[in-house]
């Protein structure tokens, strides 16, 4: 009997440890990518459906490296308009081959 009931409490103890395997945060050094459209209310403060790029230099992001978030503005700033839009900050999905 008392074997029995050990076992139970293995099992048990396993099941829960499988279940919150579901629970785990990103391994560190692995970091969920950020939704682009989140990403993007976020960083338009006034609204007006473009980032400027006092907005975007303006992110915590790009305080920790003010020249590369420039440099990084630019490259995506296709247009050259100034501004970002919601598609010039999604990035293309690539095709499947």
């Amino acid at each position: 009997m008392k074997s029995i009931t050990s076992i139970l409490s293995i099992l048990a103890l396993a099941a829960t440890l499988n279940a919150a395997e579901g629970d785990k945060k990103p391994e560190a050094g692995k970091k969920k990518a950020p939704n682009p459209e989140e990403m993007f209310k976020k960083l338009d403060k006034d609204g007006n459906g473009s980032i400027s790029k006092e907005e975007f230099m303006a992110s915590p992001g790009a305080k920790k490296d003010e020249a590369k978030a420039a440099e990084r503005f630019g490259k995506m700033d296709k247009n050259s308009d100034g501004s970002l839009s919601k598609e010039e900050m999604t990035p293309k999905k690539k095709k499947a081959a």
